[in-house]
């Protein structure tokens, strides 16, 4: 009797325990998709998955296969993304087969870009078909796949029971625009390699699929070079705040394994002290009456060594970078130093430009166009090169980032038929309290005044992270999730707009990218499932 009444007690604690565990289940969330694809249909028929007898694998009838390098590393990271997290399950779960899903089965239709880099026109469509007990993604290129693993990754939840569990599915997906960017800046803070593989892994949950990497700048040129080593000898911050040849490699492959581009920027002739540093008589002395006064401005214009330097690191930099494209800057250069110098002077007399220094500056630029097209490598710019009327190549692209008036110049540029980026609403590093993620999230890229042939020329946009009060200790916070907000205006269709329903999709895709290492910042109070006490 004794040993009853000790019992009671801790049967109706136990009884109370489920009664909550099964109210709260009832309430768990399913899916939360981000961002949104393009046709979603899920149904109320749910499987469940066992980490034990789950896997992900290629379809044999497929092209790519285990040959496939980014093929076969996905299937490895997406299982751990899955399952890895959770150390709960000692025991193999029993279901019934009827309600199991036990393989997904991925099959690429051409194999052709295994071994290359991903590009402005791959592929990144895919359809994704879940029902028990083999599940089916497809894709044209490999580059689907990954974007399709991500989604089915999201597809999966963990109810409070411990049970992995899917909706039946049916997903048929592609990206709204081609180009939809990071930009990093590694100048103003250096950014640990770890730091930028972290943030391609983000990159690569939020289906971003451009690394735009400001590399160097006024403040550091953390670039080794391998053909002018002084450059960053000189113009970093220290030798150890410096990327080496095999730094930019792990990160442009540890990128390609994603589905990421990354291009590089070298901007120039302005946001150059930097480069000062190491290359002798690359900068312009500036004078003050006559006499010079020690100090330097932008890269000089009028020396033939001055574009014999620059063929010479261009065409490294086109070796070292495999993109088709390079940013060449161009953006905020100040006229006062060339002002000043008397030999600018004389040169501007001899070319007739008549005190207008954005001629100089063109002049500059359409030298260094000419050099980097001898590479075969595109052009990016920002804005100014368009606005001061630099005879540019056709398809070089202008990126936007000026100011509220952002919609003319995207009318401006199509207009002359350039194609173009968006960054000027994203500039992540202004920064206000709230939920600064909702404004991100309105701007429609589209909204302009132009023709359907002008916004085909958008490619897209990037949210731009600037590096002045930025390091590793704090730009995956700042940045996610609220780059996730463009992220999903970039890749879903311009319908999807419901802040409510993005708010909620939103907070459940943060505590994803948290359980997967991602320091994401919340959105608003509450909490993640599942997160360490």
């Amino acid at each position: 009797m004794e040993l009853c009444r000790l019992r009671l007690p801790r049967l109706h604690g136990l009884l109370a325990l489920f009664a909550a565990l099964a109210l709260r289940a009832s309430a768990t969330p399913g899916p939360a998709l981000w961002p949104m694809p393009l046709s979603v249909q899920i149904s109320p028929n749910v499987l469940h998955l066992s980490p034990q007898s789950f896997s992900i694998t290629h379809d044999p009838s497929s092209k790519a296969g285990a040959s496939c390098t980014p093929l076969q590393e996905a299937f490895r990271r997406y299982y751990d993304y899955i399952f890895g997290y959770y150390k709960n399950l000692d025991h193999p779960a029993v279901f019934s087969t009827e309600m199991e899903l036990q393989q997904l089965l991925v099959s690429v239709i051409l194999d052709s870009e295994c071994d290359t880099f991903p590009s402005i026109t791959s592929d990144e469509s895919y359809f994704l078909y879940v029902k028990g007990p083999v599940a089916f993604l497809k894709a044209n290129r490999v580059w689907g796949a990954l974007r399709g693993l991500e989604t089915f990754s999201q597809l999966i939840y963990q109810d409070l029971y411990g049970t992995f569990t899917i909706n039946e599915s049916n997903i048929t997906d592609s990206p709204r625009f081609s180009h939809r960017g990071i930009l990093i800046d590694t100048a103003r803070h250096f950014l640990s390699v770890k730091t930028i593989l972290k943030t391609l892994d983000a990159m690569a949950f939020n289906k971003f699929n451009v690394l735009h990497w400001h590399i160097v700048d006024d403040q550091s040129f953390p670039y080794q070079s391998i053909i002018f080593p002084g450059l960053s000898n000189q113009g970093s911050y220290s030798l150890s705040h410096v990327y080496t040849p095999n730094d930019v490699s792990t990160v442009i492959e540890y990128a390609r394994l994603r589905g990421i581009r990354v291009i590089p920027e070298f901007d120039t002739p302005g946001h150059s002290q930097s480069w000062g540093k190491g290359q002798k008589d690359l900068l312009t002395p500036c004078y003050s009456q006559h006499v010079p006064t020690g100090t330097f401005g932008p890269i000089n214009p009028i020396l033939n060594s001055t574009y014999s330097f620059l063929y010479q690191f261009f065409k490294e930099i086109s070796m070292v970078f495999p993109d088709q494209f390079i940013h060449l800057g161009g953006d905020e250069v100040e006229f006062d130093c060339w002002k000043s110098n008397p030999d600018i002077q004389d040169f501007m007399k001899q070319k007739g430009f008549y005190q207008d220094f954005s001629k100089l500056e063109s002049f500059y630029i359409q030298k260094l166009l000419n050099i980097t097209s001898t590479t075969e490598k595109g052009s990016i710019v920002w804005q100014e090169v368009f606005d001061d009327k630099v005879k540019l190549p056709a398809g070089t692209i202008v990126q936007v980032w000026k100011g509220q008036k952002y919609r003319d110049e995207l009318h401006d540029v199509t207009t002359a038929g350039f194609p173009v980026l968006l960054s000027a609403p994203w500039y992540l590093d202004w920064i206000s309290y709230g939920q600064d993620w909702r404004k991100y999230y309105e701007v429609e890229p589209l909204d302009f005044d132009g023709s359907p042939e002008q916004k085909k020329l958008v490619m897209g946009g990037e949210a731009c992270l600037w590096g002045e009060y930025v390091d590793s200790t704090n730009l995956t916070p700042r940045l996610w999730p609220r780059a996730s907000a463009v992220g999903e205006r970039l890749w879903s269709h311009k319908e999807v707009r419901n802040l409510d329903d993005a708010y909620k999709r939103l907070t459940g895709h943060r505590c994803r990218m948290v359980r997967r290492g991602i320091a994401a910042e919340p959105l608003f109070t509450g909490y993640c499932t599942h997160e360490a006490r």
